[in-house]
């Protein structure tokens, strides 16, 4: 079973926030005492969205991570923060409009761009079709994988949390290609790469609409986040497809024992209520026959 922590933040403050992902980790206990000379952070910079949209990793938020293991693993750790282009979205344009270079060059680390780098290249047959995926090998030489996802409500999957936000791990940049087995494919990539620690990003989360959360979540394994996320959010876990392939597959543990203020969050979170959902459908079933016509 593993634990997953629930903490507040009083606000964005560097230190405050610091302090707070601290807490966080000493809550699941994360073993500091651990080898850590190559870092890899991956952040959701899904596109080119403000961090107050909700929608995106706030730098800040990474930034206060990055200061936590600089403090309490070896100080000459190497840092990676990474992403991949997308159909679109192109990191040479996320890392400057999100403030990623400029975090990067504040904090010494190195930010990379996977879709530049050498990659394993993967074939697996998903239902009845053949995908190739690229796996970059720097997650292979990595010491710890942290995966820094954001909270959020999204069509077609209903959730974005940790198991998604490794979506964009697979450098190929044309990732539409994979939409018609979205769910498969997340399950997949994160089969080939092991997280050591989640660290979600909850300072605004996007629900029904944005709203200043101010949560710290952390644990050691990318299903229950999302498991964890699913009951926070107010969403079934059984309606979440990447949770039920990736339960099934049986490769991480499904069960977790929270820790923290998970109540106080639980309430918090601006949820969809089932009008929302049915006003969606509505509209998008106009659109359809609107373009249709």
């Amino acid at each position: 079973m593993s634990t997953v922590s629930f903490v507040r933040t009083e606000n964005c403050n560097p230190d405050t926030l610091k302090a707070a992902i601290k807490e966080s980790l000493d809550l699941i206990g994360f073993n500091f005492n651990r080898n850590a000379d190559k870092i890899v952070i991956k952040p959701n910079m899904c596109y080119y969205y403000h961090p107050s949209t909700g929608e995106v990793t706030d730098p800040l938020f990474v930034a206060a991570l990055i200061d936590v293991f600089r403090e309490n693993f070896a100080r000459t750790s190497e840092i990676f923060v990474v992403e991949s282009d997308a159909s679109a979205m192109k990191c040479k344009h996320a890392f400057k409009m999100l403030e990623y270079d400029k975090m990067a060059k504040e904090k010494d680390v190195n930010l990379v761009n996977l879709t530049e780098k050498k990659c394993r290249i993967i074939d697996a047959r998903i239902g009845r079709s053949l995908f190739t995926f690229h796996i970059p090998e720097l997650f292979y030489e990595a010491d710890l994988v942290v995966n820094v996802p954001k909270l959020k409500y999204m069509h077609g999957v209903k959730i974005t949390c940790a198991l998604k936000n490794f979506y964009g791990c697979n450098a190929y940049p044309q990732k539409f290609k994979y939409h018609k087995v979205l769910d498969e494919a997340i399950v997949f990539i994160n089969k080939q790469i092991k997280t050591d620690l989640v660290v979600v990003d909850g300072l605004v989360a996007h629900g029904k609409y944005a709203k200043q959360l101010n949560l710290v979540m952390s644990c050691d394994n990318p299903l229950v986040a999302d498991i964890a996320a699913s009951k926070l959010m107010g969403i079934s876990t059984r309606s979440v497809k990447q949770i039920t392939v990736a339960s099934r597959d049986g490769v991480w543990d499904s069960t977790f024992s929270p820790v923290g203020d998970f109540s106080y969050f639980k309430q918090a979170f601006p949820k969809k209520v089932l009008k929302d959902d049915l006003r969606a459908m509505a509209a998008s079933a106009y659109l359809r026959i609107f373009r249709e016509k």
